[in-house]
């Protein structure tokens, strides 16, 4: 038993998703626990910081990749399907919160910039600083930081998350950019 879950450690996630969609239990666990605690962080990051709804979301997306593992594309990377199970339980999140019409009234607006305050800041003080803009973005810029940043996905992997094109991306990024700078600009 020991030497069956030691190979399923030294497959790639698709070997693995393959082998889910073949019913096995035990490559399921594997992908479960190489993925749980990054995704739950990632949920608890997007859904403000509530760590119950984290750990429901996260056995959401699993439950969710466990149902659609016959539709699973052979050579599909899996960490950029499960992203993007994440990402619509997110979106879901955000339309019952009615985020979406703020999303995009966001984009066009001029961000809010803080006061010019000449203080040294030290890095703890800048990364809680980082922390307070990051919760002021809404949801969607805060996801999709949170993807490229945080969970450090290409581009490409963003916009297969997202269903957009890796245009829509790089601008969204240079705009979730701009807003952050502008919001930190006291910190130079």
């Amino acid at each position: 038993m020991i030497s069956l879950f030691h190979s399923y450690r030294q497959q790639t996630d698709e070997q693995l998703m393959s082998r889910v969609g073949a019913g096995s239990g035990a490559a399921f666990e594997e992908l479960y626990r190489r993925y749980a605690r990054r995704l739950q962080g990632f949920f608890f990051r997007q859904l403000g910081g509530d760590e119950e709804a984290a750990a429901d979301a996260t056995h959401d997306a699993f439950l969710r990749l466990f149902e659609a593992r016959d539709r699973y594309v052979e050579g599909r990377r899996v960490d950029t399907w499960l992203f993007t199970i994440a990402y619509n339980l997110c979106r879901n999140r955000y339309r019952t919160n009615a985020y979406a019409a703020d999303y995009l009234a966001t984009l066009d607006a001029e961000p809010i910039c803080t006061e010019d305050i000449e203080i040294e800041m030290d890095r703890e003080t800048l990364r809680q600083a980082l922390a307070k803009v990051l919760e002021s973005l809404p949801p969607p810029l805060r996801l999709l930081f949170s993807l490229r940043y945080e969970e450090e996905l290409t581009v490409p992997q963003i916009a297969s998350v997202l269903d957009v094109p890796q245009g829509t991306v790089k601008s969204r990024l240079h705009k979730t950019m701009q807003v952050i700078r502008r919001q930190l600009r006291e910190y130079e």
